[in-house]
């Protein structure tokens, strides 16, 4: 590769994060290869369908493919001889029975990868790892490969937010560059150079600090969220009203709004897992008073979600065996299909457990909910789910559920009766509807 060639690049992983920045870097004029061990899901890509709900990225992905520059393979022998700079993009679950996150697939990568590299090139994890990988991974790159030291290793933690992956990818609000030399951070920069042209920030550092830093932002998010839930819970006992509180608070340029919004609390593949992997790993190294909030964060997130369900059976009479009630929301957060920890399906799960008649709709996640609980019942709309119920519950806060008119509902529910478990709907405007209203933390 020249100084002044565009670098060519392998994403390793074509899960959300590893198909998204594909897609992505291919768009901006690079040569990329993606690369994955699951031959259905490398099929799907190449023949132009992306096989999880992104908006945006279905478009893209066709006219990426149109331009020749972007392929996906199973074969690690054509990424290795393709990239210049080789993405590792593999998921970071939690280890089941533990909170530790499982290594796995990024120990697997590398191992399948180094071996092959046999000139200078640029290893970059973007995966969310415990601090201290990136060393341990630096190692075992030089051990395996015949490049021996020639190849390095840098650090390029990822910031998505579901439903807004594109955006996040092209147009970041900051690109941290955790590197061991001058010559990797040239590479990055190359690497990112038309994203950098936009002007967007670039933090270079250390690799034990890029590593540190999503789960930092995490911890923090997670931090704010659980904070104004635990709100939530002092309104409840007094009286008074969370989203007044919240309110007020956000005024304070100290504080801001963002997040501070109270409701059934934060799911996912990202802030529940990483933030017990933060706080497990901070134990491994002699630090875990350091961040021993985190289980109470965790703890406050967590009793929202029975905290809800208690609100769904005070308003059906105390009993919720025989009730039907209609879930809206199955997905952890609109504009996504991802069920993983979703606080929707738990909520559902639970009610159907205590007896309830439980439906569920979601405009996304349907397919997912199913596959991983067939044992509960669902619905083609809101209002399918809602015909006949005795409670409806919003759970997830899509734009279409906010935009439901009281009166429509009314004509199809046995009682006007909802929980809004995410604060998305006018309390006052339903109740003036003839509706009996809750949510958490409001009188």
């Amino acid at each position: 590769m020249t100084d002044t060639a565009l670098p060519r690049i392998t994403v390793i992983g074509t899960g959300y994060l590893g198909a998204t920045h594909a897609i992505c870097m291919a768009s901006l004029g690079y040569e990329v290869v993606g690369l994955d061990t699951d031959p259905r899901k490398i099929e799907r890509l190449q023949s132009g369908e992306v096989p999880f709900f992104e908006p945006g990225l279905p478009e893209l992905l066709d006219k990426t493919m149109a331009t020749g520059r972007l392929r996906f393979t199973t074969s690690v022998e054509e990424a290795a001889a393709h990239g210049d700079v080789h993405f590792i993009c593999v998921g970071t679950p939690q280890k089941p029975g533990m909170d530790a996150a499982d290594l796995t697939y990024v120990d697997a990568s590398v191992a399948a990868l180094a071996p092959l590299l046999d000139r200078k090139v640029l290893v970059v994890g973007k995966s969310t790892v415990p601090v201290g990988t990136a060393a341990r991974l630096t190692a075992l790159i030089h051990e395996l490969a015949p490049a021996g030291d020639e190849v390095e290793l840098a650090w390029n933690p990822e910031f998505l937010r579901e439903g807004f992956a594109v955006e996040d990818t092209l147009r970041p609000d900051r690109l941290v560059f955790g590197v061991a030399s001058d010559w990797a951070r040239q590479q990055l920069e190359a690497a990112f150079r038309p994203i950098i042209d936009n002007e967007t920030p670039v933090v270079v550092t250390d690799l034990a600090t890029a590593e540190l830093v999503k789960v930092a932002a995490n911890s923090f998010l997670a931090t704010k969220i659980s904070y104004i839930n635990a709100m939530a819970e002092i309104c409840e006992a007094t009286g008074a009203d969370v989203r007044h509180l919240a309110k007020a608070l956000a005024f304070d340029d100290r504080i801001g709004g963002r997040f501070l919004q109270p409701g059934l609390g934060f799911g996912g593949g990202c802030l529940p897992k990483d933030i017990r992997a933060f706080a497990h790993r901070a134990e491994e190294i002699g630090v875990g008073q350091a961040v021993s909030f985190l289980r109470e964060v965790d703890a406050i997130n967590r009793r929202r979600r029975s905290r809800t369900i208690d609100l769904v059976r005070e308003m059906v009479g105390g009993q919720l065996n025989g009730k039907k009630v209609a879930c809206l929301g199955a997905a952890f957060k609109p504009n996504s299909d991802d069920i993983r920890d979703a606080p929707a399906l738990d909520v559902a799960r639970t009610m159907h457990g205590l007896g309830a008649n439980v439906r569920v709709y979601d405009p996304a996640a349907l397919d997912n909910a199913r596959r991983a609980y067939p044992e509960l019942r669902y619905g083609s709309s809101a209002m399918d789910v809602a015909a006949d119920a005795d409670v409806v519950v919003l759970l997830t806060e899509w734009t279409e559920f906010r935009e439901i008119e009281p009166s429509a509902l009314a004509s199809v529910v046995k009682h006007r009766r909802i929980v809004d478990g995410r604060h998305a709907l006018d309390a006052e405007f339903w109740r003036a509807e003839g509706w009996e209203y809750r949510a958490l933390g409001m009188p």
